[in-house]
């Protein structure tokens, strides 16, 4: 049996279809009433045949059959439509329910598991498992009470018969439910196998560049010929295991019908049975096939379906460790930022009272400093000394491991993830573009933005020209399959989002990669547009950028070993920020 959460969610997502799961059922039971009612149309036809019945007392039985196996026909296509709506039905609201999970988890699950992995649970997992909501619950009930029919017809018919086909029905019904669980375990393994080949690929596709440019041709074709050696030894193992399975039931069945047509001959030569009832027997003798295959198709689709159920539990029982606050409103309007002994690991875990426990090395050590409101920030630091993560704590991708970070003077924690994702805006050097139109990606497809409020925000950061230059305006396609935009084009778009949404604190990554004079020019016009009136955070690459902060922050090594006002840090020879002046900012924090 499935563990109770699994249990819990099947009932959760098959409940919202009651009335179709009435609907299906009686379907269902409709078709078994009629294919029970044929091979008793077949014993009286024959018999009265035998009998010398007259050509109008067997027209109409020979009629009765056809319209019932015409009726049994249009139940099956009805039933067949019936499951397969309920099937797609639940398992889109599965994959909808697994993708707005995923998407409340923060960047420590996503750090360890790629996009290519969480598509196959999202999508190859609940695919398993659609078998198993469309039909499996009515299914095997279903399959039960035809197969008690037909046991009680032939005990009606003789107990004999009835008896034998009894013990043959049971011991297949044995051997199904206490022999599958190989299949499972099999399942669950090719599976995984699954996940982890989609996670490779996705990953290596995502750096194609770097492995083409670097030459690590082979060792990707090695991974890759791991991974598939892994998806085809656990694959065959479960394809073998469950033909082993449905091969023994068939096995069984051929047992149990070569005698039941034996014990039927003897009986009919004793005249225990006449023709008819004869062939009546052995009629539902091959109809035992039916719900004997079913329920064993369903059991080896139970098995596997389990190790997607059981996946699928596991990702939904995993619980974000950045949690909404009780609710404390962010203030409206330029926001001061405060961080108060703020240390943080990355690999920091959940212990069982719900605290964390860093297990990792240090990435911010009891860091304090604070910008006042409207103030702009640079924040400066070789690769490794802080910089980004403070810019994902503001966010709160993370939370911190000791201190407390204050935005207005509100604690990051007492704050709702979406007041502070409202607040809060980070523009990073890697932009992602969607396939979409230029108004798509800088409103994230909210079509109640009109153009009018577009224009006018690219009109704000002096970008109005650039927009008259692309080929269709606000209707150029961008993405994979539209125009390509340079780096430094992709962060105008960015920038675009977020003067859109009128944030008060913006953390910006500015692009240290050499841009075009023309970009350039219009990138430092729509910084110095955006960060008017709001508090900023510039991670600084150049001296341009340098040159309009109000205060200083370096960072080595995750801690503070400066910070001021600019200008007087500056005039300070002694100063960590005049020798980076004076030995040219870009190159020595590169």
């Amino acid at each position: 049996m499935l563990p109770n959460v699994d249990r819990h969610l099947v009932a959760a997502y098959l409940r919202p279809q009651l009335l179709r799961l009435v609907v299906l059922a009686a379907t269902l039971f409709a078709g078994i009433g009629l294919q029970l009612a044929n091979p008793q149309l077949i014993r009286v036809f024959v018999d009265q045949a035998l009998a010398g019945a007259s050509y109008d007392t067997l027209l109409p039985i020979g009629a009765a059959f056809l319209v019932v196996a015409m009726l049994t026909q249009v139940s099956t296509i009805a039933e067949t439509y019936v499951a397969e709506d309920v099937g797609w039905r639940t398992t889109n609201a599965l994959r909808v329910d697994l993708t707005d999970h995923v998407l409340t988890l923060d960047d420590s699950f996503h750090a360890e598991h790629g996009p290519g992995e969480l598509i196959e649970r999202i999508d190859g997992d609940v695919g398993a498992i659609a078998e198993f909501f469309a039909r499996f619950v009515v299914h095997v009930i279903g399959s039960g009470l035809f197969l008690a029919g037909v046991l009680a017809l032939l005990w009606i018919a003789d107990w004999r018969v009835g008896a034998l086909l009894t013990l043959f029905a049971v011991a297949v019904l044995i051997f199904m439910t206490r022999g599958g669980g190989f299949v499972g375990r099999r399942a669950r393994d090719a599976r995984q196998a699954d996940a982890e080949l989609s996670a490779f690929v996705e990953e290596r596709l995502a750096g194609l560049v770097d492995i083409k440019a670097n030459g690590a041709d082979s060792y990707t074709m090695r991974g890759m010929h791991e991974r598939l050696r892994s998806r085809f030894r656990h694959g065959r193992r479960s394809a073998l295991a469950a033909g082993i399975f449905s091969n023994t039931v068939n096995v069984l069945f051929v047992a149990g019908a070569g005698a039941s047509i034996a014990v039927s001959v003897v009986l009919h030569d004793r005249g225990a049975l006449t023709v008819g009832a004869v062939l009546m027997v052995f009629r539902y003798t091959t109809m035992l096939r039916t719900p004997l295959e079913r329920l064993s198709r369903h059991m080896n689709s139970f098995q596997q379906a389990t190790g997607g159920l059981v996946r699928i539990a596991e990702l939904f029982a995993r619980r974000p460790r950045v949690v909404d606050g009780r609710g404390t409103r962010l203030p409206n309007g330029p926001l001061s930022v405060e961080f108060d002994r703020v240390s943080f690991r990355y690999d920091a875990t959940s212990s069982q009272d719900g605290t964390e426990e860093p297990t990792g090395d240090t990435v911010l050590d009891e860091v304090s400093w604070r910008l006042e409101p409207g103030q702009v920030l640079g924040l400066l630091g070789r690769t490794g000394s802080g910089k980004t993560t403070i810019s994902r704590l503001l966010f709160r991708l993370h939370d911190v491991t000791a201190g407390a970070i204050r935005l207005g003077g509100v604690d990051l924690r007492d704050a709702k993830l979406d007041d502070v994702r409202r607040r809060v805006a980070l523009v990073t050097q890697d932009v992602q573009l969607f396939d979409g139109t230029l108004r798509d990606n800088v409103t994230l497809f909210d079509p109640t933005v009109d153009d009018d409020r577009l224009r006018e925000v690219f009109a704000s950061l002096n970008l109005a020209s650039w927009l008259e230059e692309l080929p269709d305006g606000l209707d150029t396609v961008l993405g994979s399959t539209g125009r390509g935009l340079s780096a430094g084009e992709a962060q105008l778009v960015a920038l675009a989002r977020v003067f859109l949404t009128d944030p008060g604190l913006v953390v910006l990554d500015e692009a240290s990669s050499r841009l075009d004079p023309h970009t350039e020019e219009l990138l430092e016009h729509a910084i110095d547009r955006l960060l008017e009136n709001r508090t900023g955070i510039v991670i600084a690459h150049r001296l341009a950028t340098v040159q309009r902060v109000d205060q200083i922050l370096v960072l080595e090594s995750g801690r503070v070993v400066e910070q001021g006002d600019r200008e007087q840090l500056a005039a300070d020879l002694h100063s960590r920020f005049a020798h980076l002046l004076r030995a040219g900012l870009g190159e020595v924090l590169a």
